[in-house]
C-alpha cells in the first residue's frame, strides 16, 4: 500500500473501546499518520502479517488473545514494528511486565493527545536511527557467562549507561520514557548480580576483556 504525500507513515491502534480507537485515530491523523484500528488481537495480527506500520499500539485488555499474548507472538517473530502497550493506571506492574516482554514502551490512559504524538515520533525515529545501524555495538556483542542473558533492548541501555547516559539522556535516545529506562536498569542490574552503578561498570569491562 502506498502512503499519502506527506504521510509519517501507518500506525495501527488495537482497543476494544471505539471511543479510544476514535480519539487515537483522531489524534494520530492530525499529527500526520494514517491510522488504521482493530478491536481485537486476532484481527491485527491477519494485517501485520502482511505489511509493517510505523508502529503498534495494542492496550493490555483486548478480547481473545490478550495484549501480552499477541505482543509475545509478535516479539517471538522478531515483528520489525516498535509496540506500544495501552495500559489503565492499575496495569502498570503489567506493563513493565510487557516492556520485559518486548513492548518499547507504555502509554498509560487517560492520556493527553499532544504527548502521545510527541512520544510517538521520538521513539519511530529512535527506533529507524537503531535500525540503520547504530545499534551494532561492543555491548551487543559481549557474553556474560553465569548470568542471565539480556535481551537486545537491556543491552542497548546498558550501553547508554557504560557512556555516562542520564535516565533522560538515554530515554530520548532511545524514544522511551525515563522511568521506562529506570525499569531495565535495574532488571540489567539483577540479571548481571550487579550491587551498584560501579560493580555494573566493572561487570562490563570484565566482559569486554574477555570478549
Amino acid at each position: 500500500m502506498s502512503e499519502k504525500t506527506g504521510s509519517r507513515g501507518e500506525i495501527f491502534v488495537v482497543d476494544d473501546d471505539p471511543a479510544v480507537r476514535d480519539t487515537l485515530s483522531m489524534v494520530l491523523s492530525a499529527g500526520g499518520y494514517e491510522v488504521i484500528c482493530f478491536a481485537d488481537g486476532a484481527a491485527l495480527l491477519s494485517v501485520a502479517r502482511t505489511r509493517t506500520p510505523a508502529c503498534i499500539l495494542l492496550d493490555v485488555h483486548i478480547p481473545g488473545k490478550s495484549g501480552l499474548d499477541i505482543l509475545k507472538e509478535l516479539h517471538g517473530e522478531d515483528y520489525p514494528a516498535p509496540i506500544f502497550m495501552i495500559s489503565g493506571q492499575g496495569d502498570i506492574s503489567m506493563a513493565v511486565s510487557a516492556i520485559k516482554s518486548g513492548a518499547l514502551d507504555f502509554i498509560e490512559k487517560p492520556f493527553r493527545g499532544s504527548e502521545i504524538v510527541t512520544r510517538l515520533n521520538e521513539a519511530i525515529d529512535a527506533y529507524a536511527r537503531r535500525k540503520a545501524g547504530s545499534s551494532g555495538s561492543n555491548i551487543q556483542a559481549l557474553h556474560f557467562p553465569g548470568r542471565e542473558p539480556l535481551t537486545r533492548r537491556e543491552r542497548e541501555v546498558l550501553e547508554q549507561f557504560t557512556r555516562g547516559a542520564s535516565n533522560k539522556e538515554a530515554g530520548r535516545h532511545l524514544g522511551i520514557s525515563p522511568r521506562t529506562i529506570e525499569d531495565h536498569r535495574a532488571n540489567i542490574m539483577k540479571k548481571l548480580g550487579a550491587r551498584n552503578a560501579a560493580d555494573l561498570v566493572r561487570i562490563v569491562m570484565t566482559a569486554s576483556r574477555n570478549a
